[in-house]
């Protein structure tokens, strides 16, 4: 077993010449993507909203979320986003991932394209 991190460039999509470029853990049983707060402030973006999430281990923290264009292998899509706290591990989540049209691969632990469904 192992892990799964991928180069993902973010951008802002109120302007998409502003991006950075991150590398995230992949995490297919994270909903919500999370990118730490700095990262996203250089962006210039602001949180739409606060909410409560479950972690590992059944405690709910709350967090600010926004909205972020992912890019992964020449593919942008828009998914939310969670603005990360200093202690928060940042994560490439199952929403952003499946957005991309990416899964991971489990014998090569690689990101591969998969099929988009409109189901």
């Amino acid at each position: 077993m192992g892990f799964t991190y991928a180069k993902v460039r973010l951008y802002n999509p109120a302007d998409l010449d502003k991006f950075d470029e991150v590398e995230l853990l992949v995490d297919t049983g994270a909903v919500l993507s999370s990118v730490p707060r700095p990262a996203l402030e250089k962006l210039g973006l602001r949180p739409l909203d606060r909410r409560g999430l479950r972690v590992y281990g059944g405690a709910v923290v709350e967090r600010e979320i926004g909205g972020l264009v992912f890019e992964y292998g020449g593919n942008r899509a828009m998914a939310p986003v969670i603005f990360g706290e200093e202690k928060d591990m940042p994560v490439l989540g199952a929403t952003a991932l499946e957005a991309l049209g990416y899964q991971v691969d489990p014998v090569t632990k690689r990101l591969k394209p998969t099929e988009l469904l409109m189901i």
